[in-house]
């Protein structure tokens, strides 16, 4: 049988490491609650252009992969209520046409080929960097001009080339690790005023949705 674990309280600099990390959380928090009116923007405009037809294209690298996957499914699945399915895609989980588009034209069109592929004019990208310096995802908005959709950015500490090429930009003032985790915050926080818009707009129109 394996020795039980036990925990070695001899060492405290792990524990410190810990509760600067947990400590570095509320910059983060205080840098969103300041842009508190954004996210609400953000969110209602979200539902009124996803109510309408269009549809969310979201993308990230690494954990911002994550987090931009995170707030496409609250939007194709539900956030706290049952209501309709709205079109959100994360591009870069279609592995097969990342890995294709990366192969064939280097990794720094993944996003943007994709965006002319299924971004129509009045569409919302939304892209997560905690550096705002990715190559694809500053591709990924110019391709977005093109085509007319609307960019906004959601990244670490600005000012940064991404926050300043999307249409609008929430920035989290904290190191990398903690700003990462302030997005998930922001994704939870527009999914609020989303859910709320919708709701809104159901009960004006009789509860209709599409």
């Amino acid at each position: 049988m394996p020795a039980r674990w036990s925990p070695d309280t001899s060492n405290s600099t792990h524990h410190a490491e810990v509760t600067t990390h947990l400590d570095n959380v509320l910059p983060a928090l205080e840098s969103l609650r300041s842009q508190s009116g954004r996210l609400s923007e953000w969110g209602t405009e979200l539902a009124k252009r996803l109510l309408s037809g269009q549809r969310l294209l979201a993308a990230g690298n690494g954990g911002s992969a994550a987090e931009a996957q995170h707030l496409t499914a609250e939007l194709v699945g539900r956030f706290d209520e049952e209501r309709a399915p709205f079109s959100a895609i994360s591009l870069h989980a279609e592995s097969s046409a990342l890995t294709a588009l990366a192969n064939d034209y280097g990794y720094e069109e993944v996003f943007a080929r994709q965006v002319r592929a299924h971004g129509r004019a009045g569409d919302v990208l939304i892209l997560l960097s905690t550096s705002g310096r990715s190559p694809n995802l500053l591709k990924a908005v110019r391709a977005a001009r093109e085509r007319g959709i609307t960019a906004w950015a959601l990244t670490g500490p600005g000012p940064n080339p991404l926050a300043e090429a999307c249409d609008q930009a929430i920035t989290v003032d904290a190191i990398a690790a903690n700003a990462q985790e302030g997005h998930l915050i922001a994704v939870h926080a527009v999914c609020r005023a989303f859910d709320a818009e919708v709701a809104r707009r159901a009960s004006t129109h009789g509860g209709s949705q599409p």
